[in-house]
């Protein structure tokens, strides 16, 4: 069996930050960026139930009414009950059912087209939570399938059920943990690959020295790699980057960007941002070329040996590579 191509697009917007994690938003100025990024030919949209419990969503689905041929919307599935405590994972069959359900009344759709699974559920074996995906794909509510924080055995099981169109992980120059098996594994089956988080949560743009300035609410007050210590020393890679970047008359997220993308044909990063100004700045950042020698120096300049702090608190890391 063959999956589907991720569509070729020349930029591709995650929209968790529209809704979700990151302090107060906009919808009036979050619904202006999707509409000039649909402006600037971007056709691959994120989103998921799970972000801004389901407003990020329903918000979607206002931006791209009367659009909708304009768009490859791409939404996830499995944080049964959001936010609450303790998290609860599901992929059992009649969950899988109704979380499409809900997602296709919130986006306004009658179709999803890449739908994939948030998290995988350590209680129900992967052929279940695949098998009731592909009954959406045959009753064409959901056009290809893909899974999010997998491991490589995972993946390959899921896809002898069904073909996997793509696989949705954390990838940037901080977080390089699929790369020894699971990367390898998506492609010797033809899977795609989407790093999400490719400017690590925005760290790696040069423009955080502190935590001090976000809201109240913003995920990244209780994350390991923001905490007083590490902070500190992360810094130093972002100078590090900074540098390299200036020699080419860029930014330095945008160098972090054109490193995820130079990664291979087949991967497809999900930068996430409210604003127009930087999601122009991401754009840019897909002409940047990048010689060998500067993969080594950017490499050189962030080992990732040397990041400081794991890039989830230890509930949440339970649930990645799964």
């Amino acid at each position: 069996m063959e999956s589907a191509p991720i569509p070729t697009v020349p930029g591709r917007p995650g929209c968790m930050g529209m809704s979700h994690g990151y302090g107060a938003s906009d919808d009036e100025q979050s619904i202006a960026t999707l509409h000039h990024a649909l402006d600037l030919g971007v056709t691959l949209l994120d989103t998921a139930d799970f972000y801004g419990f389901g407003h990020n969503e329903e918000l979607i689905g206002r931006a791209v009414a009367g659009r909708r041929d304009q768009v490859v919307l791409a939404t996830k599935f499995g944080f049964a009950n959001r936010l609450g405590e303790p998290t609860l994972i599901r992929g059992d069959a009649v969950y899988v059912r109704q979380a499409c359900e809900a997602s296709l009344r919130r986006l306004g759709v009658d179709h999803i087209d890449l739908y994939y699974q948030h998290r995988v559920d350590p209680e129900v074996p992967i052929e279940e939570t695949v098998g009731a995906m592909a009954e959406l794909v045959q009753a064409g509510k959901v056009r290809h399938l893909g899974l999010s924080e997998a491991s490589a055995d995972t993946v390959r099981r899921a896809h002898a059920v069904h073909p996997i169109t793509a696989l949705q992980s954390e990838w940037s120059l901080w977080t390089r943990d699929l790369e020894p098996e699971i990367a390898p594994v998506c492609r010797e089956l033809g899977i795609g690959i989407v790093p999400f988080s490719p400017l690590g949560r925005g760290f790696l743009t040069g423009r955080y020295g502190s935590v001090e300035g976000m809201a109240d609410n913003d995920v990244r007050r209780g994350q390991p790699r923001f905490a007083d210590g590490n902070l500190e020393r992360n810094l130093a890679i972002v100078a590090r980057l900074e540098k390299l970047a200036a020699a080419k008359d860029i930014t330095a997220g945008q160098l972090a960007l054109a490193w995820v993308q130079h990664r291979g044909d087949d991967v497809v990063p999900i930068p996430g941002t409210r604003r127009q100004r930087y999601l122009e700045e991401n754009l840019a950042a897909l002409a940047v070329e990048l010689s060998p020698e500067d993969l080594a120096a950017i490499e050189a300049a962030a080992p990732a040996e040397q990041i400081a702090g794991n890039r989830y608190d230890p509930t949440s890391l339970t649930f990645v590579n799964g």
